[in-house]
């Protein structure tokens, strides 16, 4: 498993009975968690001193209670900086698993000792865009949200990334790989994080698992003679580690280079459990 470790603003205190108590900064947040199917003793004294708790309702979906909790508030990861909001089934704006990979990110790029292109699919609120600026990528960031690009804007200019060479395009993931390789445009490398299910910003649908496979083969034809990485996100419960791990494998086969697809999870601070939080596909160039 790959563990999000290096955090000093964020941390998962405990879980319990299907929730999991945060740490955001200085806000503590209780929301949701599928995966904590488990039941222990809340020992810690601020499972009673929330600043927000997300109601999981029978019905689907749930809403926020809030007992002293700003409208947004900035958190920090080494040397970005993200703003955070409660909003829609449960989420702030931020993944902090996700962190894992920023760091493999920016290692990849600074150590390629060239110029490097990164596309950004599905790219929601910026993590890897700004991981990957911050590391002296160029950046193509694409999200089906107006909204969600917005955000990812606001990151940037508090990460010091306000002239950084990002593009930032509201559009349909697929339909834009589509035009890319119409155009000709090339990418020394490829980050993708898609949903089990959406819709396009024209109503277009996306049904996970009918279009990753296609998705990541159009992907390969627009990279690079010698592309730098390859990374897929999933939190769709039939995407395991070997799926991921294979589709990489298969598609990126004329290429030199290693694929290994992991969990990746977070340390609980209570009990010293690591919280599994979806999985991880990396193609990386080895010659």
């Amino acid at each position: 498993m790959w563990i999000a470790d290096q955090w000093k603003d964020y941390e998962v205190i405990d879980c319990s009975g299907g929730e999991k108590l945060e740490r955001w900064d200085r806000y503590i947040l209780l929301r949701p968690d599928p995966q904590v199917i488990w039941d222990t003793p809340r020992s810690d004294k601020r499972w009673k001193k929330l600043n927000a708790h997300y109601h999981r309702s029978t019905k689907g979906g749930g809403e926020w209670e809030f007992f002293d909790l700003p409208q947004q508030w900035e958190i920090r990861y080494k040397t970005l900086t993200f703003h955070l909001k409660p909003f829609s089934f449960k989420h702030t704006g931020l993944f902090p698993e996700q962190a894992v990979n920023w760091d493999w990110i920016a290692d990849k790029i600074r150590g390629a000792d060239r110029p490097v292109r990164v596309l950004n699919l599905f790219a929601y609120t910026g993590g890897a865009t700004l991981a990957a600026a911050k590391a002296g990528a160029e950046v193509t960031h694409v999200d089906a949200s107006k909204g969600m690009v917005t955000w990812a804007k606001e990151n940037a200019l508090a990460s010091g990334l306000g002239d950084a060479p990002i593009r930032w395009l509201v559009d349909d993931c697929m339909k834009f790989v589509e035009r890319e390789i119409r155009r000709g445009r090339t990418y020394d490398a490829v980050i993708m994080d898609p949903p089990s299910y959406g819709r396009g910003p024209k109503g277009e649908i996306w049904k996970i698992e009918d279009a990753i496979y296609p998705l990541i083969q159009n992907c390969t034809k627009i990279l690079t003679p010698k592309p730098l990485f390859f990374l897929i996100n999933s939190y769709t419960t039939g995407l395991q580690p070997a799926v991921l791990a294979y589709m990489l494998g298969t598609a990126m086969k004329k290429y030199n280079g290693m694929t290994d697809a992991q969990e990746i999870g977070l340390p609980v601070a209570c009990g010293g459990l690591i919280l599994p939080c979806g999985a991880s596909g990396r193609w990386s160039r080895t010659i």
